[in-house]
């Protein structure tokens, strides 16, 4: 059976990258475009990991993260983080750290490297299962 991947992210052209680097890997995808609509998505499909944007719009990432950390149905899905917000460390609030200390499991900047993914995402899904 494929494992469930929800990608959240508000760039549409992301959000169809990752489905094609996590497709060809046999991994089946679900998209959700601001943090609420994935921490929803999240509850209703209750996916195998979450790859979580942190800046979006209705719902940031870290809000995501902490709220689906929270809940008992999804507290037990990993979180990789992935983000270009590193590059604009001096123009943001958001620290890199803050990922991670929202429980996510994970941490990737964005551009982001394929292989990279698929090897940190292999290595949530092993250690979740």
């Amino acid at each position: 059976m494929k494992k469930k991947i929800l990608v959240v992210d508000d760039e549409p052209d992301m959000v169809e990258m990752l489905k094609l680097i996590l497709e060809s890997a046999s991994y089946e995808v679900i998209a959700a475009y601001d943090g609420q609509e994935g921490v929803e998505k999240a509850r209703a499909e209750r996916p195998d990991a979450i790859i979580l944007d942190l800046m979006m719009p209705k719902k940031d990432g870290f809000q995501a993260c902490k709220e689906l950390k929270g809940e008992p149905a999804t507290a037990g899905i990993p979180v990789l983080v992935l983000t270009a917000i590193s590059e604009k460390l001096s123009h943001t609030r958001y620290a890199k750290s803050m990922g991670l200390e929202l429980e996510a499991e994970d941490y990737i900047d964005k551009p982001v490297d394929a292989n990279i993914l698929l090897e940190r995402l292999a290595k949530l899904l092993r250690r979740g299962s």
